[in-house]
């Protein structure tokens, strides 16, 4: 952010690339107001669009003609004052726009993720609601927006502020009962309502953390390797689920080398096909490392179609895989177990797509997964390492419980960026683009 001055006004176009129908300039700081009076001689009233005359603030050169809007802060995005400009989305008309901006005093460009930024700052969203939002943004398939829309939308956040209000409670016990330490009985009756709590909190956590895998696959897309033998028909299963020549066809064994990556969206969830090298013993040196390298992705995938022409099994070490016997209408049987496919006539593709859904449903389920990043994986799975301790036998020593109890707290608090994200703010603000 340009000098870190959240005392500045900023400005920037907040829509879509140029042109366009309409483009949108947002101005965010304690000049908004000043500056839409400089460009349109008038301020409308809060959250009322006024269509008027824009006009360069120095010689009142005609600019374009659109709508105003004002949000008094803290009723506003960002908790600031708001104005927004609607003109017209020609490159020249927001250039002008924005030059007249820039010529005001106080205002300068925003960076990039500044409003949001001052959003976050300003307490309009937190640490995991920025997160969502850029996930949001970076969005490109059905599951990714929706689990997206529930971060941004605070459903990890309202769920964190449950946890730590319950272990405030806990640790408000437990307090008690160091203060009422000489009275055996007082202190046992506070700390076994307390102790309640806290096994009930690790278990809701422990459900949580043991679904995280689950966000995290969907955010970052499933994997899955297409493998087999040498001129199975890898590549050109690749090309037709790609929709486009994305991989080399070619009937001499051994012309996939290396390892090609295609993304693209399957049953409604981000998908990288893998094309590998054609898994056979060779002593070509460049091959054999080709194959050592289709092995380990295929292993490692969230799934493997398998391809073979005469059906052989795939290998064991293959976690999972979708057997596929091709070139079926060159005639033979389709072995039991198998999807039978033709790529000349398209058979069988549409139950290669259909396992492939079963298989992303199986990892990724159907609804959003409250845990979607690993950074907040790792916050909660410290919260819970120290409420596993805090639900152990401390030999009386209870102020060594609430202590653990405190540091889950704070663990839960870094979740939703209360403490100590400051790096991870920096990180996460520059993946936005100018304008949010």
């Amino acid at each position: 952010m340009p000098g870190d001055a959240t005392s500045d006004t900023i400005f920037a176009l907040s829509s879509g690339r140029l042109p366009a129908g309409v483009a949108v300039v947002r101005v965010s700081g304690p000049e908004a107001a000043a500056a839409a009076l400089a460009l349109s001689s008038t301020l409308p009233p809060p959250r009322v669009a006024r269509y008027c005359a824009l006009h360069h603030p120095a010689s009142g050169e005609p600019l374009d003609r659109g709508l105003v809007l004002f949000f008094p802060g803290p009723a506003s995005a960002t908790g600031e004052d708001v104005v927004e400009l609607h003109l017209h989305g020609g490159r020249a008309v927001v250039a002008a726009v924005l030059r007249a901006l820039g010529m005001l005093p106080g205002l300068r460009p925003a960076g990039a993720g500044e409003f949001t930024r001052r959003s976050h700052q300003n307490g309009k969203l937190d640490l995991a609601e920025v997160e969502g939002l850029a996930d949001l943004i970076a969005a490109e398939t059905e599951a990714q927006r929706r689990q997206a829309l529930a971060l941004a939308s605070g459903v990890l956040s309202g769920r964190v502020a449950a946890w730590r209000g319950k272990l405030v409670s806990a640790l408000a016990l437990l307090e008690a009962g160091i203060d009422f330490s000489d009275e055996a009985d007082v202190a046992e009756d506070v700390a076994r309502p307390a102790l309640d709590i806290l096994r009930a909190m690790g278990n809701e956590l422990g459900a949580a953390l043991a679904d995280a895998e689950r966000g995290e696959r969907v955010r970052d897309g499933l994997v899955v390797a297409i493998a087999g033998p040498p001129n199975a028909g890898k590549s050109t299963l690749l090309n037709r689920l790609a929709g486009r020549e994305a991989a080399i066809v070619s009937p001499i064994p051994g012309t996939t080398r290396d390892v090609l990556e295609v993304h693209l969206e399957l049953a409604g969830q981000a998908v990288t096909l893998l094309d590998t090298a054609g898994l056979r013993e060779t002593a070509d040196a460049v091959e054999a490392e080709g194959v050592r390298r289709a092995l380990a992705r295929a292993e490692a995938a969230d799934a493997v179609l398998w391809l073979s022409e005469t059906g052989e099994n795939p290998p064991a070490a293959f976690a999972f895989a979708i057997r596929v016997r091709t070139k079926i209408d060159r005639g033979g049987p389709v072995p039991e177990g198998f999807i039978g496919l033709s790529v000349a006539t398209d058979r069988g593709l549409e139950d290669i797509v259909e396992a492939l859904a079963a298989r992303a449903e199986a990892l990724c389920g159907r609804e959003p997964a409250l845990v979607t990043r690993e950074r907040q994986r790792l916050a909660l799975e410290r919260a819970a390492h120290h409420l596993a301790r805090a639900t152990g036998d401390f030999g009386g020593h209870e102020e060594l419980r609430a202590e653990d109890v405190r540091l889950a707290v704070r663990a839960l608090d870094e979740t939703i960026g209360r403490v100590d994200v400051e790096h991870v703010l920096d990180a996460l603000f520059s993946t936005f683009c100018i304008g949010k």
